[in-house]
């Protein structure tokens, strides 16, 4: 019996909610990670020890008493990922974590390329708020919970099924929302053929019902549980959102249809996710009316269309989009919101194999704004890519305004900017500006 879980990369989004779990159950919990965070700062204040240094000093030298787990965002050749491998600690990867978690209970996943992370809060609010209850996995902050992590009496876990090195192939579970399945990750798949094989397989392991967003190549030959769909819009779904006018829709769904519905964050998308949300709750069992009175007191999470400065004449909402489909529904949702307004967007790329892979592709999404400012790429896990820098999405941006920013003026070119409404994108660490622009936009006049 293991006594001690140690965490390589305990920072992570994924990570710390596992972390996080543990040590509510009562085991001993530390961990590694490279740089201090919010989400390192919460760990600690709940009694998790976390390093910042490269040490294998800290690491339990009881070996037989403790599991080691990390994440494959750490490089192979780590020196504390080294040395468990090489002195007899059991060592696995967060995936098969997570699924030894959800094992033996009822699993309600979502995945997907994009929208997974909203769209899984949702379904955890929406079971919270029904008085139901589940212990959730997520990919993001909570706002409603101030969390990553919900932890209740029942069976139920709603988890964050995770494309990136095949992780979500982990978990079996009975419901399951599938968003999207882009191609994304090629330094892992190869090729877009490889990732709706990947994505095939994870509906196969579904027991009871996959809910696919309308349009996806999900047939019954890849799954012996139910296949329905869901989308904002389309009547043939079998759930649909139906708009109504200012944020306001009717969801339809097979029982019947929920009457004047609203999400408690803007945007279309966010329709489109609760739509597959409520999609997981209705198919569950849930009461319509609690699951609309959860999408109504839905307060988003935290980087998902997180709106910062809200006053006449400004607008600044933060976004952790990082890949071109997730951007240009990001930016045509924002559009739809705010008509009118001047869209300013400043955008960081994230690993130099995506920003190679869809170059073109990111152009082409970006091209919605009225002025961009482009970053420098954030490296993430990898090493640089001869001739792969931001210039290569640059070029083919078409708007009227665009300038290519170093991370380190980016504030200064930001205080030279007449802003009406601004987004900032990407998963690497342009979030670190969130609060430094948000007082600067509010202390404007």
């Amino acid at each position: 019996m293991y006594r001690h879980i140690y965490f390589i990369g305990i920072g992570g989004i994924g990570m710390s909610a596992i972390a996080r779990y543990y040590n509510r159950k009562g085991f001993k919990v530390s961990g590694y990670d490279k740089t201090p965070s919010p989400l390192t700062a919460a760990l600690e204040s709940e009694g998790i020890d976390v390093h910042y240094e490269d040490n294998t000093d800290f690491i339990p030298k009881d070996v037989e008493g403790t599991l080691v787990v990390y994440t494959p965002a750490i490089p192979k050749d780590m020196g504390e990922l080294v040395y468990v491998q090489k002195n007899g600690y059991k060592v696995i990867k967060r995936s098969r974590m997570l699924g030894e978690i959800s094992r033996g209970q009822r699993c309600m996943a979502v995945a997907g390329t994009h929208g997974k992370t909203t769209t899984s809060t949702l379904v955890s609010h929406i079971f919270m708020s029904s008085g139901e209850g589940c212990s959730a996995f997520l990919g993001g902050i909570s706002k409603n919970y101030d969390s990553n992590l919900l932890i209740s009496d029942n069976d139920v876990v709603v988890a964050e099924a995770d494309e990136f090195d095949r992780s979500f192939l982990q978990l079996y579970p009975e419901i399951a929302v599938i968003t999207s399945m882009d191609a994304d990750h090629l330094d892992i798949y190869g090729d877009e053929a490889h990732i709706r094989e990947a994505f095939k397989e994870f509906a196969s392991q579904v027991s009871g019902t996959v809910i696919a967003k309308y349009g996806l190549d999900i047939t019954q030959d890849d799954t012996k549980a139910e296949i329905k769909t869901y989308s904002y819009g389309n009547p043939e779904a079998d759930f649909y959102a139906e708009s109504t006018g200012e944020g306001h829709f009717n969801l339809h769904y097979p029982g019947g249809v929920i009457e004047d519905c609203v999400v408690g964050i803007p945007g279309w998308v966010n329709i489109e996710n609760a739509t597959g949300a409520a999609a997981i709750g209705l198919t569950y069992g849930l009461d319509p009316q609690k699951i609309k009175d959860a999408l109504a007191s839905f307060s988003g999470v935290k980087r998902r269309f997180d709106l910062q400065v809200r006053k006449p004449g400004c607008i600044y909402i933060d976004d952790y989009a990082h890949h071109p489909e997730e951007i240009s529904a990001a930016l045509s949702s924002i559009r739809n919101t705010y008509p009118g307004m001047k869209l300013t967007v400043a955008f960081q790329p994230h690993l130099y194999t995506r920003t190679r892979d869809f170059a073109p592709e990111f152009a082409q999404a970006l091209s919605k704004a009225d002025k961009l400012i482009l970053l420098d790429i954030y490296p993430a896990r990898e090493e640089p890519i001869p001739g792969v820098t931001s210039e290569i999405i640059f070029k083919d941006v078409t708007c009227s305004e665009k300038v290519l920013v170093p991370r380190a003026e980016f504030m200064d070119c930001l205080k030279n900017e007449e802003i009406e409404l601004l987004v900032t994108l990407g998963a690497g660490d342009i979030d670190r500006f969130v609060g430094e622009i948000a007082e600067m936009l509010n202390n404007r006049i």
